[in-house]
């Protein structure tokens, strides 16, 4: 007896010591280790009543992981707490302004400054809301194109021409390529060079120089001087020196910047550092020289700057050396960071910063001037702008009737982190216009402020804007292209309609109506098409994921919707087992959306089996694969609203 009490107070004891799964989650959160600590509070906050720290550590972590999907999802839910800070408001705004959703994203900005009285603080970034409405109603006439050739799932940007080469900074991504960076567990920035054709587009890449690559952390980028012999190049200085400096720009992701200039010399690269860098004391880098090559800007945090990181300039001396940094000044260097600057060939700054209003992330911008005299900085609009961070802008080969460039950018639809972009400017030999109008179905009465997307082939987003007082829309198509438009509205289902311009040669107009049904009456079920499940399988398969996702938006976007999610079987098996098989995979879709942000009690899981065929394969009928499939599907039922 004495010796089961002494074994039952030890097994109490070990017990006690074992960390609980919130212990776990928040020691994982307290190292960075983001994602590791998001799969533990989604367990935590699986519950009637989360805590609101879980919920807000888990939506902070998907910000962290760049998820700014999921990071929406769960602030959404953070924002229905009644107990909350308002600076979950203000996270709820960034995270819609990163997602696109400006108009959304601005109701929580003006919430938190109403709360708060802070309403200087998030001015920028309203106004930039307000702004991004408009641009993306009116796109300019850039044409983006991604660079396949060069991207990979890492990063590459800055893309600079020489000659017919290009080089510019990537990410290796394969084992040989050395040391890796811990901060985000990739290798070191390289120096590339890939072939640029006649077209502008870039092909197969190759390392850059060993003398240029020689350095042991992050190289790149790189600009040409005053001749191709000449290279202005960034590297990073990660040592123990260097740790309490820290550039803000994310998407570069260093700690601090050296310039070094590059000369070539018997054929091989020789390098000196910049006169003015100074790792003890702050970063210098991201090199542009003037079109007569005798003034050298640069971005750097050093004293006397008027926010994080300014665009400073040096002018070239008598002897050739650069003389004393100086600020550009005021009008260009805002309280945020700049970075990133490149001369046009007309002498045009352009540059990028999150301290002006923009679209979200980094802006380009761009100003004529020199040295500290400038006009007032011009944001580029979109398509060169966008939710995420848009940087390193480039143009190259302008003329009257265009120009083409480069930029890079993490924007979605990426084939990765950061990815290079080649752009084209072309003036519109004829105009051809998509005139439309958005309409209630079931009374024919025109719905105003729908939101209108138009998306290209490649469903990229070309143009968005709401639709009129009147429930009419208008945008300037291109020439050989075909395109989907999207009508979506709190309340309806969504209608869409394809529109094409292939072999229009003239100016012409295309008219298109966008009827949306009525949804979420109490009773009415919809089928969500193309969720299907392996045979005898209740798992989630990845295209059925991207369907769900679509019903965690609904969801998340009309808090009051309640549903009842069921799933069906084809014939095949028993009744008993069927039914069972039904459940597991009903539950299994709400157990992703509960994994997705969607709290439990808004959903319930019903399996039918094979009770509600759609076609005629009962027991006994031969059927095909396809036919079969058709009846594994899930449909939604509403049940509150």
């Amino acid at each position: 007896m004495i010796i089961s009490a002494l074994m039952l107070f030890a097994s109490i004891v070990v017990a006690q010591e074992q960390p609980s799964l919130r212990d776990r989650a928040d020691e994982l959160y307290s190292r960075y280790e983001y994602a590791n600590a998001a799969k533990l509070y989604t367990k935590l906050v699986d519950t009637r009543k989360p805590r609101l720290q879980d919920l807000e550590r888990l939506a902070d972590s998907y910000w962290k992981m760049n998820d700014y999907e999921s990071a929406e999802n769960w602030y959404a839910r953070v924002t229905q707490q009644t107990d909350g800070s308002p600076e979950n408001l203000l996270r709820y705004g960034e995270v819609l302004k990163m997602n696109g959703k400006y108009a959304e994203a601005k109701k929580q900005l003006e919430a938190y400054a109403k709360q708060t009285g802070n309403t200087p603080f998030v001015a920028v970034q309203i106004a930039g809301c307000d702004s991004a409405l408009r641009w993306m109603s009116s796109p300019t006439l850039h044409r983006l194109q991604n660079e396949a050739a060069v991207n990979t799932v890492n990063s590459e940007f800055s893309a600079f021409p020489v000659g017919d080469q290009v080089y510019y900074a990537g990410e290796p991504n394969d084992e040989s390529s050395g040391d890796t960076y811990g901060w985000t567990g990739n290798a070191f920035l390289r120096v590339y060079t890939a072939p640029l054709s006649s077209e502008g587009a870039l092909g197969t890449p190759s390392f850059a120089d060993a003398d240029i690559n020689g350095s042991k952390y992050h190289t790149g980028p790189v600009v040409a001087g005053e001749n191709d012999n000449t290279l202005y190049v960034t590297r990073t200085y990660t040592g123990k020196e260097g740790e309490q400096q820290k550039v803000a720009g994310h998407n570069y992701r260093t700690q601090v910047l050296e310039l070094y200039i590059y000369h070539k010399e018997n054929g091989k690269w020789v390098s000196e550092p910049f006169a003015y860098n100074n790792v003890k004391e702050y970063s210098v880098g991201h090199a542009a020289v003037s079109t007569d090559g005798n003034l050298l800007y640069f971005v750097s945090d050093m004293p006397g700057g008027h926010g994080g990181t300014d665009i400073w300039y040096s002018e070239r001396e008598a002897d050739g050396t650069w003389g004393t940094p100086v600020n550009a000044g005021p009008e260009i260097n805002s309280v945020g960071d700049e970075l990133f600057p490149g001369m046009g060939p007309d002498g045009t700054l352009y540059y990028s910063s999150d301290g002006f209003p923009g679209m979200g992330g980094l802006d380009i911008f761009r100003s004529m001037g020199n040295k500290s005299q400038w006009t007032k900085p011009e944001n580029l609009k979109y398509p060169v702008n966008s939710a995420s961070d848009d940087f390193a802008y480039l143009v190259y080969g302008e003329d009257e009737t265009g120009f083409r460039g480069f930029l890079a950018s993490d924007r979605k639809g990426g084939r990765g982190g950061d990815d290079i972009y080649s752009f084209s400017f072309e003036k519109p030999k004829i105009i051809i216009l998509l005139k439309g109008t958005t309409s209630d179905k079931a009374t024919g009465e025109r719905l105003p402020a729908t939101a209108v997307t138009l998306y290209d082939g490649e469903r990229e987003i070309v143009a968005k804007q709401q639709s009129s007082g009147e429930g009419t829309f208008e945008f300037v198509l291109d020439r050989d292209r075909d395109y989907t438009v999207l009508g979506q509205k709190e309340g309806y289902h969504a209608d869409s309609a394809k529109v094409s311009t292939q072999g229009i040669t003239q100016s012409d107009t295309l008219e298109v109506a966008l009827l949306l049904e009525p949804v979420f009456r109490v009773g009415q079920t919809f089928e969500l098409e193309n969720i299907y499940y392996d045979f005898d399988k209740y798992n989630i398969r990845p295209d059925a994921a991207v369907v769900l996702d679509e019903l965690v938006r609904t969801l998340r976007d009309n808090p009051t919707l309640k549903i009842e999610l069921s799933s069906h079987t084809d014939s095949r098996g028993s009744h008993a087992y069927n039914e069972t098989l039904s459940q597991r995979r009903a539950q299994s879709a709400v157990d992703y959306l509960v994994s997705r942000g969607i709290a439990r009690n808004r959903m319930v899981a019903k399996g039918y089996g094979e009770t509600r065929l759609i076609n005629r394969c009962a027991d006994g009928v031969a059927c095909s694969a396809a036919e079969h499939q058709a009846n594994r599907r899930t449909e939604v039922t509403v049940l509150e609203y």
